[in-house]
Formats: structure tokens, C-alpha cells, sequence
């Protein structure tokens, strides 16, 4: 008999997602693996389109920014003269992480370098797009002890 997805049991999958015109933003081929029901990291809408799958099942979810990436904040874009900017971070799509005065940390992104300036932006790539979770149930099955202990789902060893 074939596990399908509820509470408590142990969830392989991968993913893709796509933008409006279905082109692929990201892939993940590594299984993501997580304990269905409690407190993983799968976005709501996913993991109820999940319930009740099986392995080998495929589940399109299209989350609006307001379910996913959230939208994208303009005040979350600078633009400065590339000179008063670390030779090490002129290149597109390069990280940099700033802190506030109140000790909060972002991570903010090179988007654009052009006319001698150079823009960051603090808001995640995908906020402000409509976007669909490709997902590929790998593996269901019941969680050990240990997982469920965890709240994670563990490898088993190969040894």
C-alpha cells in the first residue's frame, strides 16, 4: 500500500519554480525533506496541495506575492556612485549584508550597475511576482521516532 501525505509523515520532494511566463526562476533537484504537519519550513499553500499525495505525484501551487515572496518595497533600493562602493561587489548579483542602528540585518543584492552607478536592492528576488511551485513528491513514509522527536526528517544512515 502506498503512504500519502498527512500529519506526521516523512515528505521527500522536489521542486521548480516558475514566473508568469513559465520561465524557470529556480530549481531545486536536491529532495527537500521535512515532517508533513508540523513546523517545516514548506509555505502553507504547499503543504496543504500536498495533502493526501503519494509518491510519484506532481502538484502545480501558484502563490501571489502576498503568499509567497511578498511585494516588492521600493525603499528597499539604493542607488549609489560605484566608487563609494568595495571593488569586491561591482559585479551583478553580488551579496551584501548592511545592519541598521537597531542591530537588524539584510541581505541586499547587486541588481544593476550602469552610468557609473551601481544598485542594490534588500527585497527577495521573487517579491512582487506571481509565481508557481512545480513540486514532485519523491518519497512518503511513516517519520521515525527520531524525526518525530526532531521535528526534522533525518537520513537514514547507510551504514
Amino acid at each position: 500500500m502506498t503512504d500519502t501525505i498527512k500529519k506526521d509523515k516523512f515528505v521527500s520532494l522536489t521542486y521548480t519554480i516558475t514566473d508568469e511566463n513559465n520561465e524557470i526562476l529556480e530549481r531545486m533537484d536536491l529532495p527537500i525533506k521535512y515532517i508533513h504537519g508540523r513546523d517545516s519550513q514548506v509555505i502553507e499553500k504547499i503543504e496543504n496541495a500536498l495533502e493526501g499525495c503519494t509518491t510519484g505525484d506532481e502538484v502545480s501551487v501558484e502563490l501571489l506575492p502576498s503568499e509567497g515572496f511578498g511585494e516588492h518595497q521600493p525603499e528597499l533600493t539604493y542607488t549609489d556612485d560605484i566608487e563609494n562602493v568595495p571593488p569586491e561587489f561591482r559585479h551583478v548579483g553580488a551579496e551584501i549584508e548592511f545592519q541598521n542602528d537597531k542591530g537588524e540585518s539584510r541581505m541586499f543584492r547587486v541588481s544593476n550597475i550602469e552610468d557609473g552607478k551601481l544598485t542594490v536592492d534588500g527585497n527577495h528576488p521573487f517579491a512582487g511576482k506571481i509565481i508557481t511551485y512545480n513540486v514532485t513528491v519523491n518519497e512518503v513514509r511513516d517519520a521515525t521516532p527520531e524525526e518525530m522527536t526532531n521535528g526534522v526528517a533525518q537520513t537514514p544512515s547507510l551504514h
